[in-house]
């Protein structure tokens, strides 16, 4: 199929009314926003809605703002929005260059990062940074509570994730890192998604790695945290990494759950892991030594 299928847009002014029409249609309705994703499976063929409910213009998606040291973004809010916004460029300057490298321009300009996490393509820059920065989502429905969920409950699967019947994600939260912190985002493309991203968080306190948190994804069905690789890191001497960094990075491969595919065999998406988190590991330190 090379054609959309037909089907009907529907505008909603609220959150209420977007969960009241997605109900109302049920399993004929999707939630639309950059559409990046969408329309491409549509057009493909692999998936057809009649009923589109279109979210972009809900006030409450759209907002971007900084609360008792929470940044908080609208699920509506585009990559590109995030990636030049002044208050993330000086406070999360590692959300702007993870962002800025999000597919392409016009990905960027049209996507949503709401859009990209509730999609959970397993080749996701933002659900393996967010893992890895502590990041949460909010979620709502007409009538309901906010639910508030870390990534790693709210992405389940490929293409599958936590959201109830009838409830959107409304917002992205991410924690200010504070003093002593850094974090290194790195990926490998060898076609148009990622092979293989790694993010790592690490916290320097007296010359010593005192904390670390290590987020791997794109090489399996969902980002994962390797704990032993973090555990690896901490109590290291800030200037004196490479034994440490050898050790989490093996760790960071062995738990890694790769499928093969077209970027590569398990063995080789293994060793992608291994070069990428002794990379992220490394600049994570040197970053939080200066910060």
């Amino acid at each position: 199929m090379t054609t959309l299928p037909p089907f009907e847009v529907h505008r909603p002014g609220s959150v209420e009314e977007a969960s009241e029409l997605l109900a109302q249609f049920g399993d004929d309705a999707v939630v639309y926003s950059g559409g990046t994703e969408l329309l491409l499976v549509m057009k493909l063929g692999f998936a057809d809605y009649p009923h589109l409910v279109d979210v972009k213009r809900i006030a409450e998606l759209r907002g971007l703002e900084v609360s008792n040291g929470l940044l908080e973004v609208g699920a509506a809010v585009t990559h590109r929005e995030v990636e030049r916004s002044p208050v993330v460029r000086e406070r999360w300057p590692a959300l702007a260059s993870m962002e800025r490298g999000v597919g392409n321009l016009r990905v960027r300009s049209m996507g949503t990062i709401g859009g990209n996490l509730c999609f959970a393509d397993p080749h996701s820059d933002p659900a393996t940074f967010l893992l890895a920065t502590g990041g949460s989502l909010v979620c709502r429905g007409a009538g309901g509570s906010p639910r508030e969920l870390p990534v790693e409950a709210f992405v389940e699967g490929p293409y599958q994730t936590a959201l109830q019947p009838g409830e959107l994600l409304t917002a992205v939260r991410l924690p200010d890192p504070g003093a002593g912190v850094g974090i290194a985002h790195e990926k490998m493309s060898l076609h148009e998604r990622p092979a293989v991203t790694v993010t790592c968080v690490a916290r320097v306190e007296d010359g010593q790695v005192n904390s670390a948190r290590v987020a791997v994804g794109s090489v399996g069905n969902r980002p994962q945290r390797a704990l032993d690789a973090e555990a690896a890191l901490v109590g290291a001497a800030a200037d004196g990494l490479d034994g440490r960094v050898a050790t989490a990075a093996e760790a960071a491969a062995e738990a890694a759950d790769p499928v093969e595919d077209a970027n590569g065999s398990i063995e080789y998406k293994r060793q992608l892991v291994r070069v990428l988190v002794a990379r992220c590991a490394r600049s994570a330190v040197e970053r939080a030594r200066g910060a």
